[in-house]
């Protein structure tokens, strides 16, 4: 969460750019933490795919929700709430280059206020798996 506040702080301080990418770095963490729950929940994962770790150095949301074996989990969630279904198609339009291109102030508070909706939010959704 400390990726959320940072974001905050950034759109506060007009830094459209920056918030963009904090704000998405943040549910790429989230994501990595809900992966290390799995390990440790199912330390034979590690076995079964030799790349698997390998596979987690990506900063793609997608794969990250893959890897932390949430897809079904995701798919089922956002087709049972649609906002939260549309908070999550926002958040993976952020890539890791998006910190080389211009954000404007709607597009990093779209990313902001879809990643921190308390109802419908991407990371309260990933919270819920950490």
């Amino acid at each position: 969460m400390e990726r959320t506040a940072d974001a905050k702080a950034l759109l506060a301080a007009r830094r459209w750019s920056a918030a963009y990418y904090v704000a998405g770095y943040a549910v790429e963490c989230g994501l990595k933490a809900c992966i290390l729950a799995r390990v440790a929940a199912a330390p034979e994962i590690l076995f079964e795919d030799k790349r698997y770790s390998e596979r987690c150095w990506t900063h793609n949301l997608s794969q990250l929700v893959d890897l932390a074996g949430l897809k079904a989990t995701l798919a089922a969630d956002a087709a049972a709430d649609l906002d939260l279904g549309q908070n999550w198609e926002t958040a993976t339009l952020w890539s890791e280059s998006s910190r080389y291109q211009r954000w404007s102030k709607m597009y990093a508070e779209d990313l902001y206020n879809a990643i921190v909706d308390k109802r419908h939010g991407v990371m309260p959704w990933i919270k819920r798996y950490w």
